[in-house]
């Protein structure tokens, strides 16, 4: 079993800057891919940024160049910092880590981005 447990989010004005984490605990596999998605309210949940283990990374073309994702394979942690926030970045940031065929996912952190 994994629990993923997410930090960092608040309110934040436009243009301002937030840094989440994602730790991970539990039997976690050397070879797993960590990612972030966001729901924003009343929409369907959709993917932020991906990265490997090696360190290979993706990102929603909507974050390029805003946000980037990084981890600690020490740590066990993944963490998302993100610059230039605007306001439809508000929502819901969850973290999902995928090992041997399996997704877990953690209960998400609220970000808030204020106009």
């Amino acid at each position: 079993q994994v629990q993923l447990v997410e930090s960092g989010g608040g309110l934040v004005q436009a243009g301002g800057s937030l840094r989440l984490s994602c730790a991970a605990s539990g039997s976690i596999s050397s070879t797993n891919v960590m990612y972030w998605y966001r729901q924003a309210p009343g929409k369907q949940r959709e993917f932020v940024a991906a990265i490997t283990t090696g360190g290979g990374t993706n990102y929603a073309d909507s974050v390029k160049g805003r946000f980037t994702i990084s981890r600690d394979n020490r740590k066990y942690t993944v963490y998302l910092q993100m610059n230039s926030l605007k306001p439809e970045d508000t929502g819901v940031y969850s973290c999902n880590l995928a090992q041997s065929g399996r997704n877990y996912w953690g209960k998400g952190t609220l970000v808030t981005v204020s106009s």
